[in-house]
């Protein structure tokens, strides 16, 4: 049985999340995810809590509090020339940041350098800096997949997840893109679908995260061949839909890739293939409410 079907969804039916990471980061990457939504057919976003850009979205979303607004709960800094520090503080994170003073670089620095506590005092001042600025919080999940990274790591992040009652990013069931991009990590976390499940949280069938290396010219042909083939369950597809600004190429040369995204996500042709394919759209908010009607796993 699939996770959509748990939720009270049909056997047959394909259910997508289609979800724009990285808000927050820059004023390009707010544009484009406001564009996903409004123009395209964006369902979900997720926010990077540390990042300088953060108050302009939350602005947005004092106007639009419908949107479906995660944190992409941020334990690195990637960017050689724009960078950004842990919101729980140096003194309080020590083993989070590098010698600049900022989240490291890469998923391997983290885990050869923090420690558990510190991973969750760093994910409880994220969520605690979204709170303060009013950000309707649907979903937690993980910026480059650094809470999945290690075991110990995991167990703070379905902590923090359980206590708040707040939906992660749990993928279960036939999973045949998570498996075939990510089968170590999804395969050692698999025995915590049940748990969570049982703790009040939805989980997903699938996750699907290839676009980033997709080629810009050929994204949207991409993505309409996803949608064609897509199993029943629910399975969220991963975007970085952006719209650059003058400076977006000075902070990262994925500027191409991420404006391709957007232009994937607004182009008629894939909005027609949902609708005539009767796939549907649906948003973190909307598994939480199901998961509260829907039955234990046994």
């Amino acid at each position: 049985m699939t996770f959509a079907q748990r939720l009270g969804w049909k056997s047959n039916d394909v259910v997508v999340i289609l979800h724009v990471d990285d808000v927050g980061m820059s004023h390009s990457s707010n544009l484009g995810a406001i564009e996903a939504v409004e123009k395209g057919v964006a369902t979900s976003w997720s926010v990077m809590m540390p990042c300088p850009w953060v108050p302009e979205i939350a602005h947005y979303l004092k106007g639009h509090p419908e949107v479906d607004c995660g944190l992409h709960l941020t334990l690195n800094s990637e960017w050689s020339l724009f960078r950004w520090g842990p919101l729980a503080g140096k003194a309080r994170v020590p083993g989070l940041v590098d010698g600049e003073g900022c989240l490291w670089s890469n998923v391997e620095q983290v885990t050869r350098n923090a420690t558990p506590d510190e991973i969750e005092a760093e994910i409880r001042a994220q969520i605690d800096r979204a709170e303060t600025l009013g950000l309707p919080i649907t979903h937690l999940d993980s910026h480059m997949g650094t809470l999945l990274a290690r075991s110990d790591y995991f167990e703070r992040f379905v902590k923090v997840g359980v206590e708040k009652q707040i939906p992660i990013l749990c993928v279960g069931s036939h999973m045949p893109h998570a498996l075939r991009g990510h089968r170590e990590a999804a395969t050692r976390l698999h025995p915590w679908v049940k748990k969570i499940w049982n703790a009040g949280l939805p989980a997903i069938d699938d996750i699907h995260t290839d676009s980033y290396g997709w080629k810009p010219e050929e994204k949207t042909e991409k993505l309409l061949a996803l949608l064609k083939e897509l199993q029943p369950g629910i399975t969220e597809i991963l975007f970085h839909a952006s719209l650059p600004t003058e400076d977006f190429p000075v902070i990262t040369d994925s500027s191409e890739s991420r404006h391709a995204d957007l232009k994937a996500l607004t182009d008629p042709r894939v909005r027609t293939l949902i609708q005539e394919r009767g796939i549907i759209r649906t948003t973190w908010r909307e598994l939480k409410e199901r998961r509260k009607k829907a039955a234990p796993m046994e």
